[in-house]
């Protein structure tokens, strides 16, 4: 049953977006909220440039540096960044017992598909050339960061680059057309996504490419030949038909996935772990999924 804590974040959500219109809006009323959301003090931040790509370093005391988390935030592609995700990369750092490597990709439109690839490809072939074996790599991203995971790994093994040990996608949005039954079923529980922001927001990501590019909507990809992989969605978002789309597919294809649809939730409930008992619950999962992934 869903904690007494859900009604909260819900409601405080609603009013975060309530009225909000405009991207340069969007982008300071995420950033602006994340500066006033503190870090435990025994997490360490480490500016690093990852093969031309801003990013940073994050680390608590239980990291393992032969353990890495490759993380891609979400934000339609055109929002969000390492500093909005920042707790959500702590707190998915300390659960895995790794180090966290979180990058600032370019986002749209100031940098359209396929930037974003561009730049999450580049970021993990500098991983490895600084001698970190992909083995003791797993990949994760929440949202377009879930859906930029998977089109990454797709990348990289079509251009033949060792391929991590595992992956996390966090209610992945993996369809840029925005076609799933739950954009609709789940519309008013949803206080996060809704079918027609979102196929804006497609829109300035793809500037003018076929929503079923596979690298774009990698629900639409080969997927054959991807490491393991954990899938979390929420029962009450938008994105939910994403996920299970995205987990039969890959099932399918011969992966190796583990999908969890948790009771309730709302789309990337885990970045809201300071106050919801379900969104650290979540992460401990991929926490523990990792580290059986990368003992």
């Amino acid at each position: 049953m869903p904690s007494q804590q859900l009604e909260i974040a819900i409601q405080l959500l609603r009013r975060l977006t309530q009225g909000m219109s405009g991207l340069e809006v969007f982008r300071d009323t995420f950033e602006s909220a994340a500066a006033r959301l503190p870090v435990a003090p025994d997490v360490s931040r480490e500016p690093v440039d990852a093969g031309g790509v801003p990013g940073e370093w994050v680390t608590t005391p239980q990291s393992q540096d032969d353990r890495v988390l490759f993380y891609l935030h979400g934000g339609a592609y055109s929002t969000c960044s390492v500093t909005t995700h920042r707790d959500l990369i702590a707190r998915l750092t300390r659960a895995a017992r790794a180090r966290a490597l979180g990058i600032n990709y370019r986002l749209a439109p100031e940098h359209p598909f396929p930037a974003a690839i561009e730049d999450a490809t580049a970021s993990y072939r500098w991983l490895l050339s600084t001698g970190i074996e992909p083995a003791r790599i797993a990949l994760a991203g929440d949202s377009a960061g879930g859906g930029l995971t998977v089109a990454t790994l797709v990348a990289l093994r079509d251009a033949g680059d060792p391929l991590p040990a595992a992956a996390a996608c966090l209610s992945p949005w993996v369809d840029l057309e925005v076609t799933g039954e739950s954009m609709v079923s789940r519309a008013e529980m949803d206080p996060v996504v809704q079918r027609e922001p979102a196929r804006l927001a497609a829109g300035v990501y793809l500037a003018g490419a076929d929503p079923r590019t596979p690298l774009a909507s990698p629900i639409y990809a080969d997927l054959r030949g991807l490491p393991p992989m954990l899938i979390q969605a929420g029962d009450a978002e938008t994105l939910l038909g994403d996920a299970t789309r995205l987990a039969d597919r890959a099932r399918a294809a011969g992966v190796e996935v583990e999908l969890e649809v948790w009771d309730g939730m709302f789309h990337v409930w885990q970045a809201w772990a300071f106050l919801l008992p379900e969104g650290q619950q979540a992460i401990e999962r991929i926490g523990e999924f990792v580290r059986s992934r990368i003992p």
